[in-house]
């Protein structure tokens, strides 16, 4: 029984977050939010510092996003194009989006500098519906 409350609970929670029928709640509205991962590796060896990543988001994020964003350290895991599990220490950027047309390819821009600028095979992008209040 506690396994039906508990997958209710998450679709319920689900719906309000996807716009799926439930509102936000007053003093919140519907938005989305972005969510970009960042591996600080370079190659099999760390390679990303924080004064490299400090450079990137003065330069490349801020000028996109200068409202406002938050850095969110962490550890990640994934496989490789050749299939090697690699683990690295990574950066999580979140945004909230405002809606403008043109958010998609300021994302874009941002992913493609990053891989650019420190060789990167790839920057993963996450899309979330939210209710959003400030």
């Amino acid at each position: 029984m506690k396994t039906v409350a508990a997958i209710a609970a998450v679709l319920a929670l689900s719906a309000c977050a996807t716009g799926g029928g439930a509102a936000c709640t007053t003093g919140s509205q519907a938005g989305s939010t972005a969510e970009l991962y960042f591996g600080r590796n370079i190659g099999d060896q760390p390679g990303v510092s924080e004064a490299d990543w400090r450079a990137f988001l003065d330069e490349e994020v801020t000028p996109r996003f200068p409202d406002g964003l938050t850095v969110i350290d962490a550890a990640g895991q994934w496989r490789s194009q050749s299939g090697a599990i690699g683990r690295e220490a990574s950066k999580v950027l979140v945004i909230v989006l405002s809606g403008r047309s043109d958010e998609r390819a300021r994302l874009d821009a941002i992913r493609e500098a990053y891989k650019r600028r420190f060789r990167q095979e790839a920057v993963m992008l996450v899309e979330r519906a939210a209710c959003v209040a400030f």
